[in-house]
């Protein structure tokens, strides 16, 4: 009995000894295998496979070789578009444009590093593991919130039935209100979160533009007193150094704040709230000379004299500007200078595009003025606050020199970032628009110059429409189309004849407009 336990004992032994032996062979092999592996890659001076950043396989590459091909993919993420559509618009997006900072160095370092900085254990486990699953370094991108905000906001006024806000504008001696009207609107937040998501992708799609139906705010009577309420004062310029007051008219309720507020509860389109006005002794034009001596920027534009609706409704928005004074810090509003474009107001129809189609419309070619404007302003070097380009090319401009506006959504604005006030000359005659800004001097005054450049053409289509009322053969051109396009525009500023910067203005997309041609099926 004894010698079959000691028997069965020496069997368990000699397993226990194969077990361990076979353990240390094992763990010997797999030491070795580790040490000859971290060797190997130890002098692998290349990048280890599996690795990417943002989906680009950057495996068994130097680091010259990631660096350059991160850095392509870089400047094509800043060349490219992100498109978006809302029914029958059609918008796009400058990368460019919208994007701060890409840091793609502390990728490019992490990629090269991956398996090579730990010990050996730490460096094999990661090499297998990125050969087995793979490794995405995501590469840190900031977006301009100021930028992709602007964007959005000259979108939201293309949409088709956006939401009109409330506005005003002051006419003679009234405060014209004009109600808002419900309408749709982006969810912002929304757009944004798929615009930043869309953007490093390789194959980017359209995005649908998500909308919400809201209502516009209620008038407040009370910001709007606070926002128009001045006190008279004379105007005056002091030396040494040169300051220059213009005069300010006062401006007040004509009635009580609670008449004012009896009068918007009613449910209308139009309120008027009289206003009383009180002209200072001292008015800037008995020193308009002085305070206004040499022109900072001016621009000219043609249009057809023949048109006389067209015509008319130019010379009325231009009286409406001409002469306006832009304090030292203040934001200029075309929309609130010309007011809205009415009937009452002296407007005629006059063509103009709307939904893809060239039609008659209440003020239609005021948009010649604000583009001429916006030209002038930019000449004199003059910050821009919100422009939007036309959704087609415009017969009287460049493309990338134009500034589109519509009542209650679309505004030209512009700030006086300079030292002295400022003033705007405007005249429409003998089928010349002329808008210069007039100023004092300041020290350093640059040259502007202003470079635009169609960099894509866009084709348009031709829509045939059958008519039974015309002879078989017979075509009638309905609508004359034209090409679309795409481009770009700087500013340029220069000091005795030497570049001091060059700014991006505007990526702009313009839209084909298809030709329609009517044939005779009779």
């Amino acid at each position: 009995m004894r010698r079959r336990t000691n028997k069965r004992s020496r069997k368990i032994n000699k397993k226990k000894n194969i077990i361990i032996i076979n353990s240390i062979i094992i763990i010997m092999s797999v030491a070795l295998f580790s040490v000859i592996f971290s060797i190997l890659n130890m002098g692998n001076s290349k990048t280890i496979l599996g690795i990417k950043i943002e989906g680009i396989d950057v495996s068994n590459l130097s680091q010259e070789e990631v660096t350059k091909k991160i850095n392509d993919w870089k400047q094509e993420l800043l060349n490219s578009e992100i498109n978006l559509s809302y029914e029958d618009l059609e918008e796009s997006i400058s990368a460019q444009e919208i994007i701060d900072k890409i840091e793609v160095q502390s990728a490019i370092q992490e990629a090269c590093e991956t398996g090579k900085i730990g010990n050996i254990i730490q460096n094999n486990y990661e090499i297998l593991f990125t050969m087995l699953f793979g490794k995405n370094i995501s590469i840190n991108l900031d977006v301009n919130e100021e930028n992709i905000n602007k964007q959005i906001e000259e979108i939201d006024g293309k949409l088709p039935g956006a939401m009109i806000e409330n506005n005003y504008y002051v006419e003679e001696s009234n405060l014209i209100i004009k109600a808002g009207q419900e309408g749709i609107i982006t969810q912002k937040e929304e757009l944004k979160k798929r615009i930043e998501e869309e953007l490093k992708k390789q194959d980017k799609q359209t995005i649908k533009i998500p909308i919400q139906t809201v209502n516009p705010n209620e008038i407040d009577i009370d910001e709007i007193h606070t926002e128009i309420y001045k006190k008279p004062e004379d105007a005056y310029i002091k030396e040494n150094p040169v300051e220059i007051h213009p005069h300010v008219n006062g401006v007040d309720f004509a009635i009580t704040i609670a008449e004012a507020k009896d009068i918007v509860k009613e449910k209308k389109e139009e309120y008027i709230i009289p206003l009383k006005i009180t002209v200072p002794e001292k008015t800037i034009d008995s020193l308009a000379g002085e305070a206004f001596p040499i022109n900072l920027g001016e621009f000219v534009t043609r249009y057809d004299v023949k048109d006389q609706n067209r015509s008319e409704n130019l010379a009325i928005a231009s009286k409406k500007i001409d002469g306006t004074i832009i304090l030292p810090g203040e934001t200029f509003s075309y929309n609130k200078a010309v007011g809205e474009r009415t009937i009452s107001e002296g407007y005629k129809e006059a063509g103009q595009y709307i939904g893809g189609k060239l039609v008659n419309g209440i003020g239609g070619g005021i948009c010649q003025l604000s583009s001429t404007l916006y030209n002038a302003v930019l000449y004199a070097n003059l910050e821009i606050v919100a422009r939007t380009n036309h959704g087609y090319l415009c017969a009287y401009i460049n493309a990338g020199r134009d500034a589109t506006v519509s009542w209650g959504t679309i505004d030209f604005q512009f700030k006086n970032t300079r030292k002295y006030p400022v003033k705007i000359k405007s005249t429409v005659r003998n089928g010349v628009v002329e808008v210069a800004i007039y100023g004092i001097p300041e020290e350093k005054e640059y040259e502007v110059v202003i470079e635009d450049e169609i960099i894509e053409t866009i084709p348009n289509t031709t829509t045939y429409i059958d008519d039974n009322t015309l002879e078989k053969g017979t075509e009638i051109t309905e609508q004359q189309g034209f090409e679309g396009a795409k481009s770009i525009t700087y500013k340029i500023l220069k000091y005795n004849g030497v570049v001091e910067s060059k700014t991006l203005l505007s990526n702009d997309t313009y839209k084909p407009m298809e030709t329609v041609i009517r044939r005779g099926t009779k």
